[in-house]
């Protein structure tokens, strides 16, 4: 992926260079301009007929993605795309391949080449019902290329070893290396109420975890008393 990353370190955005028939998948919705590039909405899995209509539908229902995924495709040499992610923060990219795969949170995703995939693996129980890592299953990499994803304000990477693994609250985790194991654990007291802090991740074993340095649930949680409300006649 020929890319680069315009703007300020708070907003930035994405402009990839296409040359033509070159394709890259994009997040649904992050296109902010193009020029000799099209788009088409393909559903979001590998698989062809059936089988890749209900892995689609069965992605959105457990990990809360998106059933489709966007296509941009350059029809010159010369095509260019710029993309954006919702919310302000840093855009960084992951070279997979080989033993270097990834999985992500949910919204972490924001582009990659053709040739990297993303597939669900699942969580056992205790994890789907506490973990912020989308549900019954978790997004995995697979392939060979470059993916970017986005976090809400700064993007720092943690390295994790064998004897000392890292506690990260779910809402900042953005996405870790494949080969680490996590556990969900209770930050402090009962379900964290004594602290104020709530359910974290437990990552162990050899790898980095990326985690943003902004959570939007608080963020959300402190402008809500500003926010006007309605008031029935």
């Amino acid at each position: 992926m020929n890319y680069s990353i315009l703007g300020d370190s708070d907003c930035p955005l994405v402009q990839i260079h296409l040359q033509d028939g070159e394709s890259v998948k994009i997040e649904n919705g992050s296109m902010a301009y193009l020029s000799d590039v099209v788009l088409e909405g393909k559903m979001n899995s590998s698989k062809k007929g059936l089988g890749g209509v209900l892995g689609a539908i069965g992605r959105g229902l457990t990990s809360g993605e998106s059933i489709f995924i966007t296509h941009a495709t350059g029809t010159s040499s010369r095509g260019e795309i710029g993309i954006a992610p919702p919310i302000p923060g840093k855009i960084h990219v992951l070279k997979v391949g080989g033993a270097n795969q990834y999985r992500l949170n949910t919204g972490a995703f924001l582009a990659c080449d053709e040739t990297v995939e993303y597939v669900m693996k699942s969580q056992n129980i205790g994890k789907a019902l506490f973990g912020g890592t989308g549900g019954l299953f978790v997004m995995e990499t697979q392939g060979t290329g470059d993916l970017l994803v986005s976090a809400f304000g700064d993007l720092l990477a943690l390295k994790v070893t064998s004897d000392r693994p890292i506690r990260v609250d779910n809402e900042h985790v953005v996405a870790w290396d494949a080969s680490l194991d996590y556990s969900i654990q209770v930050a402090s007291g009962t379900f964290g109420f004594t602290t104020g802090e709530g359910l974290v991740n437990e990552f162990h074993g050899n790898g980095t975890v990326l985690i943003q340095t902004r959570n939007i649930h608080n963020l959300a949680d402190a402008v809500r008393p500003f926010l006007p409300t309605s008031t029935g006649n």
